[in-house]
């Protein structure tokens, strides 16, 4: 019931979809309800729908056992986990919740903006706020913005898009992925060990 495999009780394993499978194979590593589960890539192979069932069974299970999630899939993590241990060629390299992990990759703040029209002028202007770093343009139009670390400007960013009639279709905080956490500490880790 926990699995969510009762209406395929009485099928053979063989003939279960991958889903069931991943499903049947959890079912087995906790019919004796250890502390401890390790799981390599338990969403690999799976459809969105899979996937989300078995995220969601996970979450579930983390309450009463201790999970190990090992996987290459850095989305899984940031949707599955809540602290992150990051091996390099076998040794620990940080072991810290996801928050704290981001938190320390931070160097600035970063805001992405989309606006309905990208003139001329879009750049200078944003370049004028005070706090302002740096701003570029993404192929598909979208604004990146780096400020100061600390300082939030994004209430000066919409004033000034609106007051300017850009047509603001979207300003959101950007923390760093999961994927620039890991190549950070993996190359700071390399250089460590040349020094």
């Amino acid at each position: 019931e926990k699995c969510s495999l009762t209406d395929v009780t009485g099928r053979l394993v063989g003939n279960l979809s991958r889903g069931y499978k991943q499903r049947v194979g959890l079912a087995q590593a906790l019919i004796h309800d250890p502390d401890v589960l390790v799981l390599d890539e338990p969403t690999f192979g799976l459809d969105p729908e899979q996937i989300h069932e078995i995220r969601t069974l996970i979450k579930s299970l983390g309450g009463e056992h201790t999970i190990i999630l090992s996987t290459h899939i850095l989305p899984e993590v940031t949707m599955t986990c809540q602290k992150v241990v990051i091996i390099n060629e076998g040794r620990v390299v940080t072991a810290e919740s996801l928050e704290a992990l981001s938190s320390q990759a931070r160097t600035s703040e970063k805001i992405a903006l989309r606006l309905k029209s990208a003139e001329s002028g879009v750049l200078d202007g944003l370049r004028s706020i005070p706090g302002v770093n740096s701003v570029s343009q993404e192929d598909g139009g979208t604004f990146i913005i780096e400020a100061e670390l600390g300082k939030d400007i994004r209430e000066d960013i919409a004033r000034m898009a609106v007051e300017k009639g850009w047509g603001l279709l979207e300003i959101r905080a950007m923390a760093p992925s999961l994927e620039e956490i890991y190549l950070d500490r993996i190359s700071r880790e390399r250089g460590e060990e040349r020094s």
